[in-house]
C-alpha cells in the first residue's frame, strides 16, 4: 500500500523543460507592478491556500469540492445518475483578483471528463473561461465537449503531468476573472442531458484544478507619510541609526524598505510579515516575487527601521530610502546627502594657545584627548585594525541550536604592533524583522593583541558586531568587524501511540526550542512517508506563543504499513532560525 493512497496525499514532481521551471510562468523579465500567487500547490509540490477562489452551483445535483490539502484539487462537477437542464445546470470555481488588480499571465494544471456523454441535442462538457477586458464577453478556452468526441483531458492520477498544464491565452487575460466550469449544453431550448452512470467518482461532467500560478498586475504604488528619525533629520550619522515612517498601499500591501547608498542596494527590510503571509516563497523563473495570498502584505505599516552605517565608508554619500509593495512598486521615503562618521578624528597634536582656546568646534570635540577618556589598551590607536572570525571557521558559521561557539581575533596598531589590554564591544542583532540589538560580554585582548570570547549557547541566527573604541569615552568605534551566525531550527516531535489501525487516531505534540516565537505562533508543516516514498505534507499547523504544538490524524485505509513522521519549520522573516525539521518518529499502521 502506498502512502499517497492511505493518507490521501499525492506525490508531486515539478519538471524542467528547456531549463525553465514548469511551475513558473515564463516571461521576458521582471517588471514592476507584478507578483505571482500560487493556488492549491506551489512549484515544489507543497499544499497552498486557494485565496481568491470561490465556488458556486446552480442546482442541487451540481457539485463543488476543495481537496487541495489531500490528493486532489478544486472540483466542479455535475453528479451522475440525474438529468441536468441544458444551459442551466452549472458548477463553477472562479478566481477574482483584488479590486484594482488584473491577471497579467496564468498557468493552470487541470484534468476533467465528460463521462455522461452527449448527442446531437445535448452534451456534457467542461471549459475554462476568462475575460480579455472588463465589460467584454467571457472568453471560453480549453473546452471539452462530449458530442464533439472529447471524453476527457489530462490525468487525475498525476496532478502536475505535462498534459494537465494549460497556459491561459492572452485573449482571456487582462481582467480580474478566471474560472473552470462543468455543465450541460444544448442548442435546443428546454433540452436536458440525460442521467448516466458517470465516471469513477460519480460525475457526469467534471473538471479539477490541481494548481495555478497566477501573475497579478498591481500598478498602484505605496504612499508615505510622517517621515522622521535621526537618519532623516541629521546631516551626520554613525553606528546604528534609524528612519521612521507610515506607509500605505491599496493593492498588494506594504512589503519592504530598501536602502541604497550611491546607487547600490545595501539593505532590504521586510516591514511586517502580516502573520506569515507577507513572505516571498520564491520558485519563480522571471525574477518576480511569489506569495500564497492575493493581498499578502498589510495595507499599512507604521515602522521604525534600523540602519547600520558601520559597513559604509566614512564620508558623504547619496542615500535613497524607498518603500515597496509586494508587486515591486516603489515610493521614495527620503532622498538626501548624508555624511557617515564612524572612525574617530585623530587627536590633535597642536598645543592649545590663546588663538585656539574657547574656539573648540563641538563637531570635533572628540578629537581632544581630554574629552575622550582613558586610552583603550596599551598602544591604543585611531588607526587600529580589528580582525575576527569564528574559531575553526570563517566569518560565517552555520550551527545546530544550543551548540557552544567561540569567536577569536586580534587587535593591532599601524605596522602590526599589538594593542594589549583593550576592551572590544560585542553586540548581537537577531536575524528577524523588528529585532533589537543586545550587548554581549566584552572581549579583552592579551599581550599579543589576541582575544577570544565564548558566546551564549542559546543564540538565534544573528549578526554579531565587534567594535573597538580607541578611548573609553568615544561614542563610535574606530574599527569594526561583523560575524554571521546561522542557527538551525530545533524542533521536538512526539507521536502516540506507536501502533495504530484504520479508524484510530494518532496524536502529535512537540515544541520549538530557542524561543523567539513570532506573534501569533510559528507555522509548521506535518509530513509523512512510507518506505520507498518521498516526504509528503498532510497538515499545516501553528504553535502557541511558547512554541508548543498539537495535532492529530485518523488512519483511513488498512495496512500494514510502517510510516515515518516529522514536523518541518520553513523560513519566516520574523523567526530567527534556518528552515529545518524535527526528529523522525515511526508509527506502524496495522
Amino acid at each position: 500500500m502506498k502512502l499517497s493512497r492511505s493518507w490521501g496525499i499525492t506525490l508531486v514532481v515539478w519538471v524542467f523543460v528547456g531549463g525553465a521551471l514548469l511551475g513558473g510562468v515564463i516571461c521576458t523579465g521582471a517588471q514592476a507592478g507584478q507578483y505571482h500567487v500560487y493556488s492549491c500547490r506551489t512549484p515544489d509540490g507543497q499544499v497552498a491556500p486557494v485565496d481568491g477562489w470561490s465556488e458556486s452551483v446552480s442546482q442541487a445535483n451540481d457539485h463543488t469540492a476543495n481537496s487541495c490539502s489531500s490528493e486532489g484539487g478544486l472540483v466542479a462537477a455535475l453528479n451522475a445518475g440525474h438529468s441536468h437542464a441544458a444551459d442551466t445546470d452549472l458548477a463553477t470555481w472562479a478566481f477574482n483578483a483584488p479590486a484594482g488588480e488584473t491577471l497579467g499571465a496564468a498557468t493552470v494544471w487541470r484534468a476533467g471528463d465528460t463521462a455522461g456523454g452527449g448527442d446531437a441535442n445535448d452534451s456534457y462538457f467542461f471549459w475554462l473561461a476568462g475575460v480579455a477586458n472588463s465589460g467584454e464577453s467571457t472568453v471560453l478556452f480549453d473546452k471539452c465537449n462530449a458530442f464533439k468526441g472529447c471524453s476527457s483531458e489530462g490525468s487525475s492520477q498525476n496532478p502536475l503531468a505535462a498534459n494537465n498544464r494549460v497556459e491561459v491565452p492572452d485573449k482571456a487575460l487582462h481582467s480580474p476573472y478566471l474560472s473552470l466550469n462543468a455543465s450541460c449544453g444544448s442548442l435546443i431550448s428546454g433540452s436536458e442531458c440525460s442521467a448516466s452512470p458517470g465516471d469513477e467518482h460519480g460525475y457526469a461532467a467534471a473538471v479539477e484544478l490541481f494548481a495555478a500560478d497566477l501573475v497579478l498586475n498591481d500598478e498602484s504604488p505605496p504612499t508615505v507619510q510622517e517621515v522622521a528619525g535621526r537618519l532623516a533629520e541629521a546631516p551626520t550619522v554613525g553606528g546604528t541609526t534609524d528612519v521612521s515612517f507610515t506607509a500605505s498601499d491599496s493593492g498588494s500591501g506594504v512589503y519592504e524598505a530598501m536602502f541604497q547608498v550611491d546607487g547600490e542596494t545595501v539593505q532590504r527590510s521586510v516591514l511586517d510579515t502580516n502573520g506569515g503571509k507577507c513572505h516571498d516563497v520564491g520558485e519563480t523563473t522571471d525574477g518576480l516575487p511569489a506569495f500564497l495570498y492575493t493581498r499578502p502584505c498589510p495595507p499599512s505599516a507604521s515602522v521604525d527601521v534600523p540602519f547600520d552605517t558601520t559597513a559604509i565608508p566614512d564620508g558623504t554619500h547619496h542615500l535613497l530610502v524607498s518603500v515597496t509593495d509586494a508587486a515591486g512598486n516603489t515610493t521614495p521615503v527620503m532622498d538626501k546627502q548624508v555624511t557617515v562618521a564612524n572612525r574617530a578624528t585623530p587627536p590633535s597634536t597642536q598645543n592649545p594657545t590663546s588663538s585656539t582656546l574657547g574656539t573648540t568646534n563641538p563637531a570635533t570635540a572628540q578629537a581632544q584627548p581630554q574629552d575622550r577618556g582613558a586610552a583603550n589598551g596599551s598602544g591604543a590607536s585611531d588607526q587600529a585594525t580589528l580582525s575576527a572570525r569564528w574559531k575553526g571557521a570563517g566569518v560565517r558559521l552555520t550551527s545546530a541550536y544550543g551548540k557552544a561557539h567561540t569567536l577569536e581575533g586580534r587587535l593591532t596598531a599601524p605596522g602590526g604592533a599589538a594593542i594589549a589590554g583593550a576592551s572590544i564591544d560585542v553586540s548581537d542583532m537577531p536575524a528577524s524583522v523588528g529585532a533589537r540589538a543586545a550587548g554581549l560580554s566584552a572581549a579583552h585582548t592579551n599581550t599579543t593583541g589576541h582575544f577570544t570570547l565564548s558566546v551564549p549557547r542559546g543564540l538565534t541566527s544573528a549578526t554579531l558586531r565587534l567594535g573597538y573604541r580607541s578611548h573609553l569615552a568615544d561614542t563610535t568605534p574606530v574599527a569594526t568587524r561583523t560575524l554571521t551566525l546561522a542557527v538551525q531550527v530545533a524542533a521536538q516531535l512526539h507521536v502516540t501511540p506507536k501502533v495504530s489501525a484504520p479508524g484510530h487516531t494518532i496524536r502529535f505534540k512537540g515544541r520549538l526550542l530557542g524561543g523567539a516565537i513570532p506573534r501569533g505562533g510559528k507555522q509548521l508543516v506535518l509530513e509523512a512517508r512510507s518506505p520507498g516514498n518521498n516526504w509528503i505534507q498532510f497538515n499545516v499547523i501553528r504553535t502557541n506563543a511558547q512554541g508548543a504544538f498539537k495535532a492529530s490524524y485518523r488512519f483511513r485505509l488498512p495496512g500494514p504499513v510502517p510510516y515515518s513522521f516529522r514536523v518541518v519549520s520553513r523560513f519566516e522573516a520574523d523567526y530567527p532560525f534556518l528552515a529545518g525539521s524535527s526528529n523522525v518518529v515511526g508509527v506502524l499502521e496495522r
